[in-house]
């Protein structure tokens, strides 16, 4: 029988409603509340139970298929799943949880609806709290990143970066400008954990097969460097694989510096710690994860990096009726050697703690006994690009083919529900008979932006008059002799300027892209756009 706690802390062994507030929709949040509805199937059919998961996006983010989805070789719809399909039994809200008071059991959330009806946030409360509200990029304080930086994290991200990549490539075959053209095909890459090897190897697999349909830029051209601030580059594959890993890079003609930090991109030109400066107007950075803010704002107990305090059991530490598993929680790992040793936050322990979480907390709920978190790490698996990877699993080193086909092979079989594995599967197949796409939907943000611009007001025509110098019989017009009007430029005579060059609308200025002009004078509008997914 489910027991619900009573806002004393104490339990009423009558059946009444206990609702269970789940933070995030992320690897814990989404897993955890598949978990629950399953093992609470009577319950939540009998109405004596509820499962509540608040999340920022409709859908659950594989992240390990982000590099594939920048590069192209699996749609964006495919790499997320939409959690009112698979948390059928639950009730979504798509808002943010800002702030939790647990002494209270309540939760401040701000939904989409929060600013539709001024009416502020409001209070959710709850009787068993599942926080899960991962992580986002950890950022130092570097001039010009914020101004300048794209981050890896999101699908969103993804695709914006790939549209950037190859609208760069278009800025540097069109522009007369070698200096634009040499920062538009320098890429640089902060971090060299999964997140920046990955994006890196998959995206410079892409540029360069894109380059073939550009009669003025060869693969030699792109300029595509790696900056990591210790002395490797994938710790977790181990340090053999890692030095394979650089070797392999650099063969393919990527700079890659280690014991190198990343010092300034103040206008657009990127300074390293050794001295050297890279004009370059894409700056990826994907150096490391935090807890989410919300973290903070919590009366729950965080250790000295802002992580909440958990048990073996994935239960928060000294506090009843509250849970917490992922990239937030600082769960002890009771298979190392060492004492006080962590779980790394990461997809291999957030898939497995929220199985035992969820179990747990039925089994509290249940009066049953619960049982401790303990898995093993056995290895890790790292693309980089098509037909080429590095593993470390269960002790044994691959590299090559065979560690991009047990990458690709690991998380199919890890990717939520068969649907997204049939996809995902068949596409693969399909990328193999047919050649890759290249084509940019940068656009796609901003959808109004064409019919906007046939909805408002008609252009200002040039000036066609001509001076009286310029032709016979000028003088002769009644027109002659008069000040210039406002559409008169002294070097061009189009609207922007430019020498018959056109304005490209609708463009939104994103992570280092701005203006460049091309080989007819068109002036083009900053670059980066975020194919947003659309689940389906």
């Amino acid at each position: 029988m489910v027991t619900a706690a009573n806002s004393r802390g104490a339990t009423d062994a009558s059946p009444t409603r206990a609702r269970i507030l789940v933070v995030g929709g992320g690897y814990v949040g989404m897993y955890t509340a598949l978990h629950l509805q399953r093992l609470l199937k009577a319950e939540l059919r009998r109405g004596v139970a509820e499962i509540v998961v608040v999340t920022r996006d409709p859908y659950m983010t594989y992240q390990p298929f982000l590099p594939e989805a920048a590069a192209g070789n699996i749609s964006p719809r495919h790499v997320v799943v939409p959690l009112r399909r698979v948390l059928d039994g639950c009730t979504i809200v798509i808002g943010e949880v800002t702030a939790v008071h647990h002494a209270k059991r309540s939760a401040t959330v701000a939904t989409l609806a929060t600013d539709e009806e001024s009416a502020g946030p409001v209070e959710m409360t709850y009787d068993e709290l599942v926080f899960a509200p991962g992580s986002v990029s950890r950022t130092l304080p570097v001039p010009g990143l914020a101004d300048h930086g794209i981050g890896f994290k999101t699908v969103e991200e993804a695709i914006g970066l790939r549209n950037h990549v190859i609208e760069q490539m278009d800025i540097a075959s069109s522009t007369r400008d070698p200096a634009i053209r040499d920062a538009a095909l320098t890429f640089v890459f902060v971090g060299g954990g999964y997140a920046g090897v990955e994006a890196l190897g998959e995206l410079e697999d892409m540029a360069r097969y894109t380059s073939r349909y550009y009669r003025n830029i060869k693969p030699e051209d792109l300029k595509w460097v790696l900056v990591e601030a210790s002395d490797r580059i994938l710790p977790e594959v181990g340090e053999q694989m890692g030095r394979y890993t650089v070797r392999e890079l650099r063969a393919r003609n990527i700079d890659v510096r280690l014991e190198t930090r990343l010092e300034s991109c103040v206008d657009r030109v990127a300074v390293l710690s050794d001295g050297s400066r890279f004009p370059t107007r894409t700056v990826v950075w994907t150096a490391g994860v935090k807890p989410a803010p919300v973290v903070a704002a919590t009366d729950l107990p965080l250790n000295e990096r802002g992580r909440v305090r958990c048990t073996a059991m994935l239960s928060v530490e000294g506090v009843e009726h509250a849970w917490a598993a992922g990239d937030a929680a600082a769960v002890p790992d009771v298979t190392a050697a060492e004492r006080g040793k962590e779980c790394a936050p990461n997809a291999q322990h957030a898939l497995r703690q929220a199985r035992v979480l969820a179990e747990n907390l039925v089994a509290s709920l249940r009066g049953g006994p619960r049982k401790e978190y303990a898995h093993k790490y056995v290895g890790s698996v790292a693309s980089l690009g098509l037909h080429k990877g590095v593993a470390h699993v269960y002790g044994r080193k691959l590299k090559g083919y065979a560690a991009w086909f047990m990458h690709r092979t690991y998380h199919l079989s890890r990717v939520p529900t068969f649907n997204r594995k049939a996809r995902v599967m068949a596409e693969w197949t399909l990328a193999g008979l047919f050649k890759r796409e290249i084509v940019s939907l940068g656009s796609l943000e901003h959808p109004r932006a064409e019919f906007a611009s046939a909805a408002g007001p008609p252009p200002t025509p040039p000036d066609l008059d001509v001076t009286a110098d310029s032709s016979p019989g000028a003088h002769d017009s009644p027109e002659a002799g008069r000040p210039p009007t406002t559409g008169d430029s002294a070097g061009g005579s189009g609207a922007g300027g430019a020498a018959g060059g056109t304005r490209r609308r609708g463009r939104k200025e994103s992570g280092g892209t701005g203006e460049a002009a091309d080989a007819g004078g068109a002036e083009e509008t900053g670059s980066t756009k975020n194919d947003g997914p659309e689940p389906d």
